[in-house]
């Protein structure tokens, strides 16, 4: 099923090739991706692999249900405020503008080269850790899950990013976003099942969530009652690796 996964991917980077001829369709999928691709592309970046690693795997381990605030907090901030404040606004003046990136919105907007330099240097900057962060969460999943080494994970999935990236541009992004947020959603709604018939005060857990693996990455077992938290199994790390493709877009 991976290399099926993994091979539509590629087929999509590919046969996106022809809206990628000049920048613009490069860049911006020639300002035809429409709404719900957008909003994928959008979801499937912003909530990636912290959503899995980090939220559920951190702070849902420590905090129980109230890390949830976390990921309202970022639903209605980070998702809804900035699309409803800044998204429409932002397409108009960047179309009006012939803009292709933020940076080059930025120079044209307030007539700053300077300003240009400085928005490409943060982003840049702060790119290189999101994806750090992103390779090496999906990695380690793939290493626990599959029993891939590490360093192959986080090889085989820059290259696999970069070909279709390279290949189709935003337009193959947006489409692989898609069908990747399709799997994360199924994926997250499997991990959700499997653990609620188990969630009650004093209910045993299965033995088959949680692996010895899990007790090496985070250095301590299970609390007593709960011995499956550390491993929501197979659903769970299919959903998270759905979110191999999200780098370098922006």
């Amino acid at each position: 099923m991976l290399v099926v996964f993994f091979g539509l991917m590629v087929g999509i980077g590919l046969y996106c090739r022809k809206n990628s001829t000049d920048v613009n369709g490069f860049v911006l999928g020639g300002r035809s991706v429409g709404p719900w691709l957008t909003a994928f592309a959008y979801g499937t970046s912003y909530f990636s692999a912290v959503i899995f690693v980090g939220y559920a795997g951190q702070f849902g381990w420590k905090f129980g249900i109230a890390a949830t605030w976390i990921g309202i907090g970022n639903a209605v901030i980070g998702s809804l405020m900035a699309w409803a404040v800044l998204g429409r606004r932002t397409r108009i003046m960047t179309q009006h503008l012939s803009s292709a990136t933020m940076p080059d919105f930025f120079a044209k907007r307030f007539h700053s080269q300077s300003l240009k330099i400085i928005s490409a240097v943060v982003i840049f900057i702060f790119l290189i850790p999101y994806t750090a962060s992103l390779y090496n969460g999906l990695s380690r999943l793939f290493e626990m899950a599959f029993g891939v080494p590490y360093i192959w994970c986080v090889v085989g999935m820059s290259v696999l990013t970069a070909v279709y990236v390279i290949a189709g541009g935003y337009m193959a992004t947006a489409i692989n976003d898609f069908i990747q947020g399709i799997i994360m959603i199924f994926g997250i709604v499997a991990v959700i099942a499997a653990v609620l018939p188990w969630a009650s005060a004093g209910a045993p857990w299965p033995a088959r969530f949680w692996r010895p693996s899990s007790t090496a990455c985070t250095g301590s077992g299970p609390p007593p009652g709960a011995a499956g938290r550390g491993d929501p199994d197979f659903p769970g790390h299919l959903g998270t690796a759905a979110d191999g493709g999200q780098i370098l877009r922006h």
